[in-house]
């Protein structure tokens, strides 16, 4: 695959302190790249530099090639669209309004809003199945759909790739798996390029082409993770003893953690039967065979 965003001899720090030493990564256009790795390792800040957030000590971030501080903000403004984490939302704005400030990279003082930008935005909330919340207030929704009003916003920016900092966090499992599932579909439906940092590792298996493992701000792996994640990877970057198994669903690599002495636990207690129903004999669990996943689904390529 060809390398949309790249990093040479990257260095990265805060307060005298050195977050990113020497890192060299490339990340593939139109695949949808996962970044993983245990709590300050440099997942965050490798993505806040990418997105021209963070100035490097040394090194370079690329954009197809050319070096980003090099290029106009407008320019980077209308081909990346960035996701921080837990963005504030500004009181009161209504979900159609915080989904029109994507457009802001298109206004000039001679060219105010227009025809194109009211398309961009219905397309994007089209897009992100928010159209129906359109003229409610964003602070008064959900955590799944106000996370999708996020992501509207960076689509009617209309770039090449969205750049989204743990777009999963403090949601529950289904609001994350439609954040997921949407990031998916806009990798491929819409051909877009994808750059997640995610927590969750059996999700970035089952969702990502490409996986990025890192320890201790360099990149441990990377690659595709039914070639990559492995149980001595997940030792090594996570401290975790492990066992990885094909997903019964997806096929997709799962990581089933190992248990220690101290947190064995016990076999669960058969359930009695009603004393007005006789117990029935359980009947054989039939075989799980991991199935492989149809072209166009959330592991296709992966």
């Amino acid at each position: 695959m060809t390398a949309m965003l790249s990093t040479r001899d990257l260095v990265v720090g805060y307060d005298g302190r050195t977050v990113l030493d020497g890192l060299d990564l490339d990340l593939p256009a139109d695949a949808f790249t996962v970044i993983v790795g245990p709590n300050a390792c440099g997942k965050s800040t490798l993505l806040r530099t990418m997105a021209r957030l963070l100035t490097p000590r040394r090194g370079s971030v690329l954009l197809d090639g050319a070096v980003i501080r090099d290029l106009p903000t407008r320019e980077v403004a209308r081909r990346l669209g960035v996701l921080p984490q837990s963005p504030l939302v500004p009181e009161g704005i209504t979900v159609a309004d915080l989904v029109g400030r994507g457009r802001q990279p298109y206004q000039r003082w001679w060219r105010q809003w227009s025809t194109d930008d009211s398309r961009a935005v219905e397309r994007a909330m089209a897009l992100a199945d928010v159209a129906g919340l359109a003229d409610r207030p964003v602070d008064t929704l959900s955590g799944g759909q106000r996370q999708r009003v996020w992501i509207a916003m960076t689509l009617a920016q209309d770039t090449e790739a969205l750049l989204l900092d743990e777009p999963t966090t403090f949601l529950d499992l289904a609001h994350q798996v439609e954040v997921l599932d949407l990031l998916h579909r806009l990798r491929t439906e819409r051909g877009r390029t994808v750059v997640a940092v995610l927590h969750d590792l059996n999700q970035a298996a089952r969702y990502a082409d490409h996986l990025v493992a890192m320890r201790a701000g360099a990149v441990v792996a990377a690659g595709p993770p039914r070639q990559i994640l492995t149980a001595d990877l997940v030792r090594e970057v996570f401290g975790l003893d492990c066992v990885v198994v094909p997903c019964p669903v997806t096929g997709a690599p799962l990581v089933v953690p190992a248990l220690t002495q101290a947190s064995t636990i016990p076999a669960a207690t058969p359930l009695a039967a009603s004393p007005a129903t006789p117990a029935a004999a359980p009947a054989a669990a039939p075989a799980v065979t991991p199935v492989a996943a149809p072209a166009g689904s959330p592991v296709d390529g992966a």
